[in-house]
């Protein structure tokens, strides 16, 4: 899955709008939208009007109000019925997560690959924060999203509950006092076995550390990625500046003929000292069936070479 670049329509409501509906007036102005799939797009919530979200495809509006419609990967995803209960159906079709742990503090989740983290411009549904706010269980306190995790990645990943939690949960990450550990497959043989990267991520400094864990022949490398920094779409970019994107990566990468079953990354640890209490805490996550079924072909079909951890007595006998 690859999420579809978005498409946004800026206008201003002109006096002779005012005499329409709003599906009506988004279908008139925006080509590649017709009546129907404007309300599918109300339904999402991907439509602003002086930059509020608004869902009420019968609202008129008034000669100078701005109007924001935001098409793409939501809109592609969604059903084409209308209404809270097509949405509704639209989101138990979608990978659900797993939650790990929770107190009255925070949750810690797995995040299945083909769901966001939080809202977009796109939509305020199908998300993992809309799924929990409104799970019975979890979402009885306001949850806060510390991090997030790209649509395709999988893996571990922190929500805050409450006020004082988010401000806590975000000092942590902004120090970065945290573990934070990925595995990834990149294109091509990755040497050495260690790499530490800090090209500069956005014109910001960043850092990763990558250590080889198997070499599959010529054609491709599992590494851990541990990050030093939290930029966005940090291992990908760092991963690209060595030679070697991730597998599956159409954004950063390219295409191979060793075409994983989506992005070939994975949050696998996430450690950190609670808090509120003096308590070390540390989740781990194991690589998701659709990846690992790929990995054991890819071993099939190349070979397989582990690589020792630094330390240990096969790596120190050298």
């Amino acid at each position: 899955m690859t999420e579809l670049r978005t498409h946004r329509h800026r206008f201003l409501v002109t006096e002779e709008d005012e005499d329409l509906r709003l599906d009506q007036l988004l279908a008139a102005r925006i080509e590649e939208l017709s009546r129907r799939q404007a309300r599918v797009l109300l339904d999402l919530g991907g439509v602003f009007v002086d930059r509020k979200r608004v869902k009420n495809a019968s609202r008129k509006l008034k000669a100078g109000q701005a109007v924001e419609a935001n098409l793409g990967g939501a809109l592609e995803r969604a059903s084409k019925e209308l209404g809270r209960e097509a949405r509704d159906k639209d989101e138990q079709r979608l990978p659900q997560p797993r939650v790990f742990f929770q107190d009255r503090r925070f949750l810690v989740v797995e995040k299945p690959s083909g769901l966001l983290t939080a809202p977009t411009p796109e939509s305020d549904r199908g998300n993992l924060l809309a799924l929990l706010q409104r799970h019975p269980r979890h979402g009885a306190k306001r949850l806060f999203v510390v991090h997030r995790l790209d649509l395709e990645t999988s893996g571990v990943l922190v929500l805050a509950r409450g006020n004082e939690a988010n401000r806590r949960f975000s000092e942590l990450f902004r120090e970065h006092d945290l573990v934070r550990e990925y595995v990834a497959v990149l294109e091509g043989r990755v040497e050495p076995d260690e790499i530490h990267c800090t090209e500069p991520v956005g014109g910001k400094s960043a850092g990763t550390h990558f250590t080889v864990l198997e070499r599959f022949g010529e054609v491709a490398t599992l590494v851990r990625a541990r990050l030093e920094t939290g930029r966005t779409h940090q291992i990908r970019l760092h991963a690209r500046s060595l030679g070697h994107p991730v597998l599956g990566d159409r954004k950063y990468g390219r295409r191979s003929e060793l075409e994983p079953p989506r992005l070939a990354l994975h949050a696998e640890r996430l450690a950190f000292r609670h808090p509120f209490k003096e308590k070390d805490l540390d989740f781990h996550s194991r690589l998701p069936k659709d990846l690992s079924r790929w990995l054991q072909a890819l071993r099939r079909a190349h070979g397989s070479e582990p690589v020792s951890p630094p330390g240990s007595s096969e790596s120190s006998s050298k």
